[in-house]
C-alpha cells in the first residue's frame, strides 16, 4: 500500500501585482508491506463435540479473536522501537528514561514514571507541532501503579472530586493533561526486561488490514474431528516517526 506523506509548507508574502510563490513539491510516500498472515487453529474432536457444553466452541471463537487481536496489537506497539529515529530493536536506543523524559535509555537506567517526565514528553510532541487531538499514552501495569501513587493525579485538591470520578476512588486513570491513558499488559518490553510507556499521536503509525479476522470450519473424517481456523492478513508501518516517544520504566 502506498500512503502519501506530505510535508508542511510555509506561507509567503503576496506582493502587489506579482505572481504567487509556488511551494516546491517535496512530497514523499510510505510503503506499507502487507506481509503478516497469522492463524489460530484447533481440532474439536467428535467426542468433545458430543459430550462438552455448547459453550466450548464459543470459547474457541472468543479465544481466536483475542489471540489474533493481541498479535496485531503487538506489531503496532513494537513500532515504538523506530520512533524518534530508533534502530528498530528492543534496545530502545531512542527511548527516554521514565525518571525525567530527557535522558536517553541506555539499557540499565529505567526509572519509575514521574510527572516531570510526562510533561517533558508532551513538550517534545508540542515542539514537533504534533496535533493535540488524537494523542494517546500507553502504559504497562507497573506505570499505572506508579501513577495511582502520585498525589497530582489522585488528591482531591489537584483533580477535584465529582462523586466517585477521581482516581483514588475508582482506580482509573482516565487522562493526563488531556491525553487519554491506556493500560495494557501488552506494552513493549526492552531487551533487559524493562517496560515501555509510549506517548504519541495516531498519525505516528498505520495499520492496513487486507483480511479481517475470518473463521472457517472443516470436518476431517480421518480424524473424526472438526478443524476450526481463524486467520487475518495485515501490515503495519511507522508513518511519522517524530510523533511518538518511548518512556522506559521498570517492569
Amino acid at each position: 500500500i502506498h500512503i502519501p506523506k506530505p510535508t508542511r509548507g510555509n506561507a509567503s508574502v503576496k506582493d502587489s501585482e506579482a505572481p504567487v510563490t509556488l511551494i516546491a513539491d517535496t512530497e514523499t510516500e510510505v510503503l506499507v508491506p502487507i506481509d503478516k498472515h497469522y492463524e489460530y487453529s484447533r481440532f474439536i474432536e467428535d467426542i468433545t463435540e458430543v459430550q462438552a457444553l455448547a459453550s466450548m466452541r464459543r470459547f474457541y471463537t472468543d479465544d481466536a479473536g483475542y489471540a489474533l487481536a493481541k498479535q496485531v496489537d503487538t506489531d503496532m506497539v513494537q513500532l515504538g522501537r523506530v520512533m524518534n529515529a530508533g534502530d528498530g530493536t528492543a534496545d530502545y536506543d531512542a527511548g527516554f528514561t521514565g525518571t525525567d523524559g530527557t535522558t536517553l535509555y541506555d539499557g540499565s537506567n529505567a526509572g519509575a514514571l514521574t510527572d516531570i517526565a510526562i510533561r517533558n514528553v508532551i513538550q517534545k510532541l508540542d515542539d514537533q507541532d504534533v496535533p493535540t487531538s488524537g494523542r494517546f499514552f500507553l502504559v504497562p501495569p507497573s506505570a499505572r501503579n506508579t501513577l495511582m501513587g502520585l498525589d497530582r493525579y489522585t488528591a482531591m485538591d489537584f483533580v477535584g472530586e465529582a462523586a466517585s470520578a477521581n482516581t483514588i476512588r475508582n482506580g482509573q486513570i482516565g487522562n493526563l493533561y488531556g491525553i487519554p491513558v491506556y493500560v495494557t499488559s501488552n506494552a513493549d518490553t526492552t531487551t533487559g526486561g524493562d517496560r515501555v510507556c509510549l506517548m504519541g499521536q495516531k498519525d505516528a503509525a498505520v495499520l492496513v488490514e487486507q483480511l479481517g479476522v475470518r473463521s472457517q470450519v472443516q470436518y476431517k473424517q480421518d480424524y473424526l474431528a472438526t478443524l476450526y481456523t481463524s486467520d487475518t492478513i495485515y501490515g503495519v508501518q511507522a508513518l511519522r516517526e517524530d510523533s511518538a516517544f518511548g518512556l522506559v520504566v521498570p517492569a
